[in-house]
């Protein structure tokens, strides 16, 4: 049932192009507002699990040339820089596809997969106003352009322009956690795992990007004071250096390399009642955005493009909304109460601490499989199969 639709996305990062590729893949001719001047990303990792590998698979697209394949993550004390627990992917999911990407990598493999297909990608379109009616939507942008379509997915993020329309005006609480986002170049050596170092009230994550080239670092701490909301506020490397002064060795070394920094702080926003208009639908972010303690904000993003796709594909308009509704919300809840837990148990204090990371070596010792198979309700889901 896409062939032929007409379907704006608006937003040309991640889930945007995605998205775009999913519905022009099934017959949709599919046009893309950015309102940036170019397709760029900089200075970010991520990681990619096997349930969002699924999907990327299935449009196509092989992460092999762009990406590492993650070994496993590691959660450290931050102090004496012991391991606690070793989630050992290569041992006990040795075909899983984990991956450690540089975002611009992964944005430029979609951005290529979009154009592969006759994806039309309009840049410098910043969305003002937004108008539907039984016969489609109309798009008015800052530069004066108006454009009528189909269907508009709204796939523009944290700030997305629709979802207000849907939901009526929202505010976030500051969770009163700060983030620290940088790379710096690798000494040489790193394995290709993720390094979860925790601390009381604090913790680093790193692990190398591009061939092992780059180390991509997120530092969080707990504070008081807050940063403005999204990632491209500039930060001070040396604020970041004695902010984890007392971390082990290889964490302040790792850190002292930084030249560059942002920092942001760290918002919960609910996940939308609403996701869709009888000709409107919302997409990653813009739906759900999830706390970065479980790496799953692209991938929760991949999975809905698909889903959302598959039911324009099968349904009607009219029953294909609400019915990608239905399938992935429950889903996206649970994800976001799993990365809100990590978010606790990373940053555990005193008593609670040393019991906990008792309690992790023990099963680190004892049932190291139990611990990877802990989250294979994550991993394991393939929504490309259903």
């Amino acid at each position: 049932m896409l062939i032929g639709q007409d379907i704006a996305v608006l937003g040309g990062g991640v889930a945007g192009l995605a998205a775009a590729r999913a519905c022009a893949m099934r017959g949709a001719k599919v046009t893309v507002y950015e309102q940036a001047e170019a397709i760029t990303e900089v200075g970010a990792g991520l990681q990619i699990t096997p349930n969002g590998a699924a999907v990327l698979r299935a449009l196509g697209l092989d992460l092999a040339p762009v990406a590492m394949r993650s070994r496993g993550v590691r959660l450290m004390d931050g102090y004496m820089g012991r391991e606690v627990l070793h989630l050992d992917f290569a041992r006990y999911r040795p075909d899983a596809d984990f991956w450690l990407v540089h975002r611009a990598d992964l944005i430029a493999l979609l951005e290529q997969g979009a154009r592969e297909v006759g994806v039309e990608i309009a840049l410098g379109h910043r969305v003002e106003a937004i108008a539907g009616d039984d016969e489609g939507v109309d798009l008015r942008f800052a530069n004066g352009v108006a454009k009528r379509h189909g269907l508009v997915i709204g796939a523009d993020g944290l700030h997305s322009v629709l979802r207000p329309m849907l939901n009526g005006p929202e505010e976030p609480f500051f969770t009163g956690q700060t983030a620290w986002r940088a790379t710096v170049p690798s000494l040489g050596g790193e394995p290709a795992e993720a390094l979860v170092h925790m601390a009381a009230g604090r913790h680093v994550v790193c692990y190398p990007l591009r061939d092992g080239a780059l180390i991509n670092i997120v530092a969080v701490e707990e504070r008081p004071d807050w940063s403005e909301e999204g990632w491209q506020h500039r930060g001070d490397p040396a604020e970041l250096v004695s902010h984890f002064s007392n971390f082990g060795a290889g964490v302040r070394t790792l850190l002292s390399r930084v030249e560059e920094v942002s920092r942001w702080g760290l918002f919960r926003h609910p996940v939308a009642r609403h996701w869709h208009s009888d000709r409107t639908a919302l997409v990653g972010d813009a739906a759900h955005p999830t706390l970065p303690f479980l790496a799953q904000g692209a991938n929760m993003a991949f999975e809905d493009i698909w889903v959302l796709a598959d039911c324009l594909d099968k349904l009607p308009l009219d029953q294909a909304l609400p019915a990608y509704q239905a399938r992935r919300r429950e889903r996206v809840v649970k994800v976001i109460e799993a990365a809100n837990g990590n978010a606790r148990n990373y940053h555990l204090k005193g008593v609670t601490r040393a019991v906990g990371h008792t309690v992790l070596r023990l099963g680190n010792r004892f049932a190291a499989k139990a611990a990877v198979d802990r989250f294979a309700w994550l991993y394991d889901e393939d929504v490309t199969a259903q």
